[in-house]
């Protein structure tokens, strides 16, 4: 079935005739059912969570940094609102032999628009194309976006040399003052990969094309797919009817979930005894609260005083202190509730409310706060990463800081290992283990409710935050979701000694 020109396309009399982009594009490759909807029911569509959007956001930072890359390029200012204007500079940038590349130049070829990263003059009639990814590496999703966007650069009369992905080298360690972006960046030469998925744009067009003629949505079975390569934003819509025990909840391998759905296993009850399932998956399926005989002796383990520490990071792609690199955390900030023999517990805490670098203060204030004696109670393994790192960064503090890594318990692997509850539902997040434990305890009264939250107003904050007022009540806010991650521990530990009878200060 031929592509056909956009004016004889016939949809639902409905719905308008749409142009495809490149992340349409790329979305119908993950699904069809997504792309149908992303076209034709865009408001049945959950909106990106913070976290999303902050993963969005250094994006388009890294894309903006990137272009300093090739001077003498020029910025097609015109935004997706302006097309036809936004084609018409294009070409006259690409006549324009002066023009040693081009950002966010508009594209179209048979209903197909897209807007390039980079594309860089190399002589009087070859370029070389370029897609920016704030990532590690290449992966295969970046092989399809720059498959679709050389289909239609030629399409479109641009003459395609080579197809490079530029992405951040996180081995690169910034040491103060000006970026070096021929460290920072990494140039891959994709050609030969994208010439060999060049074949197969035709025949996914036709595809797409033909879903999207279609009066209703195509029936796909949700399932591992709608999470690869990104999380579908119709997750929601199209498992609203799905019950709570649903097979795809099962902690664990996602290729015993799909072969669980396969051989018409639709819920977790329904799994047969002879499926070997792991110990967390078992007690899912039991779905019953479990403690474990261990457990009274696991929590009796700690010493006090207890502390109950908890860090928060934000992992800038760009990097902004010296001897950082791109995507390492940097904490700014703990909470630490100290609970006594007695059953006193008191509150300290730290939080870095400018744009230094807080690593040092966060960890000489730290030391003064824990001493040398209790047990240090975390959740996860995390903690411990961090405070190995500030060692690296700190060689004088090193020895006082492997001190406090060998008092940490971590209160997750003891839950996990010692104890399950059936409003887990196969989570051990502390956002699903507090409010099962400590029902009138959760994090839904808050202004930041998850730590992706709290490394986004924290960068606001000390970054480009001008206003005092939005500035203290920002620092208001992270405080108080700290806070609540470290009383968290308090009250889970007196829960489950409460459980197994023992007593609790």
């Amino acid at each position: 079935m031929p592509i056909v020109p956009e004016s004889e396309i016939s949809l639902k009399p409905s719905v308008p005739t749409h142009r495809l982009s490149k992340s349409k594009f790329l979305a119908g490759l993950q699904c069809h059912k997504r792309l149908y909807l992303e076209i034709h029911s865009p408001e049945l569509a959950t909106p990106p969570p913070p976290d999303r959007r902050a993963i969005m956001d250094m994006g388009t930072d890294v894309g903006v940094l990137a272009r300093q890359y090739f001077p003498g390029g020029v910025l097609v200012e015109e935004t997706h609102r302006q097309i036809p204007a936004a084609l018409s500079r294009t070409a006259e940038l690409v006549a324009d032999p002066k023009v040693t590349a081009i950002f966010e130049g508009a594209f179209v070829w048979q209903s197909i628009l897209v807007r390039v990263d980079v594309i860089e003059r190399l002589d009087s009639t070859r370029w070389r194309l370029i897609e920016v990814k704030a990532t590690a590496k290449v992966k295969a999703t970046h092989l399809d976006d720059l498959s679709i966007q050389s289909a239609v650069l030629e399409g479109a009369g641009i003459v395609v040399d080579t197809c490079f992905l530029m992405h951040l080298n996180t081995p690169y360690v910034f040491l103060g003052g000006a970026l070096n972006l021929e460290e920072m960046f990494a140039l891959d030469n994709m050609t030969d990969e994208v010439q060999a998925r060049r074949q197969l744009v035709q025949l996914q067009l036709e595809d797409m094309w033909d879903v999207l003629q279609q009066p209703t949505s195509p029936t796909i079975v949700p399932d591992g797919h709608c999470y690869q390569p990104y999380e579908c934003p119709f997750w929601d819509h199209c498992t609203k009817a799905k019950s709570s025990r649903w097979v795809f909840y099962l902690p664990g391998s996602s290729k015993l979930q799909k072969l669980l759905m396969q051989e018409g296993v639709e819920t977790i009850d329904d799994i047969p005894s002879h499926i070997q399932l792991s110990d967390i998956q078992q007690r899912v399926k039991n779905n019953v609260e479990w403690v474990s005989p261990l457990l009274r002796a696991r929590l009796q383990s700690v010493r006090y005083p207890v502390h109950h520490l908890d860090f928060e990071t934000f992992m800038p792609a760009i990097p902004v202190f010296a001897y950082t690199r791109p995507y390492r955390p940097i904490p700014f900030q703990w909470s630490n509730h100290i609970e006594y023999a007695d059953g006193t517990v008191v509150h300290h805490q730290f939080l870095c409310v400018d744009g230094r670098d807080p690593r040092e203060e966060v960890a000489q204030q730290l030391l003064g706060c824990v001493g040398e004696t209790g047990t240090i109670c975390v959740y996860s393994e995390y903690e411990r990463f961090l405070l190995f790192a500030l060692g690296d960064l700190l060689p004088h503090l090193k020895p006082a800081l492997s001190k406090v890594v060998r008092r940490l318990w971590d209160l997750l692997s003891v839950i996990q290992q010692h104890y399950y509850h059936p409003d887990f539902r196969g989570s051990f997040s502390i956002k699903t283990v507090l409010p099962a434990l400590v029902p009138t305890l959760a994090y839904d009264d808050l202004k930041i409710q998850n730590g992706a939250v709290a490394a986004v107003m924290y960068q606001k904050m000390v970054f480009s935050e001008a206003d005092l007022i939005e500035r203290a009540n920002i620092a208001q806010a992270l405080q108080e979701y700290c806070c609540r991650d470290t009383w968290a521990m308090v009250e889970l530990r007196r829960v489950l000694m409460e459980r197994v009878g023992g007593l609790f200060p």
